[in-house]
Formats: structure tokens, sequence, C-alpha cells
């Protein structure tokens, strides 16, 4: 499943939010995990991508800066499952790190779900006005738009 859109909802007194059709197929069959990501999101993965990510830091050596980054990104792990109404749960202390409140932003992400706050979000994208600057970045990588 690649994840893909951008779409609004709330999150209700519960921490309970009603997850869009489209990104729900990617999570119905399997569990996932909800995690801290950066720049103030949240980060929902399907079990497949998980158990890849990981391995991933699980294979990395054991400097201070990786051991920090695995307990930070392990450490803010939760098991998630859908409700029989296509909702999800977000722990308690993963809504006060994400600020999430009322208005909620799910974006889709290839191989994960991001979570915002409709505030951080439009902080952190404030406008596509950088998107040539974004695709010569990408070129660097063999990434053509």
């Amino acid at each position: 499943m690649k994840f893909k859109g951008k779409y609004n909802h709330t999150i209700d007194s519960k921490n309970r939010i009603i997850v869009p059709a489209k990104l729900r197929c990617g999570l119905e069959e399997e569990a996932f995990t909800i995690t801290l990501g950066a720049e103030g999101c949240l980060y929902i993965y399907p079990e497949a991508e998980w158990e890849k990510l990981s391995d991933s830091l699980n294979s990395l050596p054991g400097t201070s800066d990786v051991r920090d980054l695995r307990r930070k990104f392990m450490m803010n792990a939760a098991d998630g499952e859908l409700d029989k109404q296509g909702r999800i749960v977000i722990p308690a202390e993963l809504c006060a790190k994400a600020g999430l409140e009322k208005d909620v932003v799910f974006i889709g992400n290839i191989n994960k779900i991001e979570l915002w706050s409709k505030e951080r979000l439009d902080a952190a994208v404030s406008d596509d006005s950088n998107m040539e600057e974004l695709a010569e970045k990408l070129a660097a990588f063999g990434v053509s738009l």
C-alpha cells in the first residue's frame, strides 16, 4: 500500500479520530504502530513497514546518536487498531507531544501516514513556492519529478 493525499479531520475528547477511508485500507488487515515523528507530527506505520524500520534501526552502529534516536522512536511507539467505526485512539502522551487538540490532518506519505495538528502543519508547510528548490534537492538523489 502506498499512502497519499491530505485529509482534514477532528479528534474527539477521548483522543479518537476517524481514519480517512482511502488511508484506512492500508491499516485494516494488519496491526500498526503509532510513534512520534519528525517536526512535531506522529507517524503511523503498517506492521510490515514498522518491521522494516525496526530492522534498519537495529542494524545501525551503537553510537550515542543512534541510541538516542532508537530510544526516542521506540519509547514513544504504541500499538494501534481500528475500531468498528474506522477510528483509532491516540495515546494521551502522544497527543500532547504532537499538539493534537481539535483539528488534525492526515497526510499519506508513501510507506506511512503522518498525523499533524492543523496549526503545526500550517506552520511547517507555509506554501508551495519552493517546489523547484525541493525538486533540485531530490535530483541530487537521482529522483526526477
